[in-house]
């Protein structure tokens, strides 16, 4: 499953460079392990070094009224669904891949930001900050285990 999302984050203008500043597109490939059970909601978020919420990349999962689910993404963004139209797709099923490009100012790698992965199955357990990430050009291409549904997450600065 491929996802491309550039323009529609412009609500969250902290993460989609402006105009002036310089940007590059990032691949996040999410790996789910093959754990028996419903699609998984997945939530792709960018937090700062103070660990504020800075902007949602993707939401995986149909059905708003679960992203309550994705508890730490819930905490981080105030539960807001507002700015999430245009990253938002269907649930990703045990054993696929979730890929995610987005243009990532380049202020966010190698400054102290970092990606979280939130995880939830219908029926099983919830997994806040499945994966977290700082956004660094040493960790780019390298993949990490998550702690729960994620089998492996990894991103490329392009």
């Amino acid at each position: 499953m491929s996802k491309y999302v550039l323009p529609a984050l412009a609500a969250a203008s902290v993460i989609i460079a402006p105009a002036f500043a310089q940007a590059r597109p990032v691949t996040f490939e999410v790996k789910l392990k093959r754990y028996g059970g419903d699609g998984a909601y997945v939530a792709l978020y960018v937090l700062d070094k103070a660990g504020a919420y800075k902007g949602t990349l993707w939401i995986a999962g149909g059905k708003s009224k679960y992203y309550r689910h994705l508890s730490d993404w819930d905490r981080a963004s105030g539960g807001s669904l507002s700015g999430l139209d245009g990253v938002t797709g269907a649930s990703v099923g045990a054993g696929r891949t979730l890929t995610v490009t987005s243009d990532l100012a380049d202020a966010l790698i190698d400054g102290g930001f970092q990606v979280r992965v939130d995880t939830s199955v219908e029926k099983m357990r919830d997994n806040p900050s499945d994966i977290v990430a700082p956004l660094t050009t040493e960790g780019a291409g390298k993949p990490m285990r998550g702690k729960g549904y994620v089998e492996s997450f990894v991103y490329k600065l392009q």
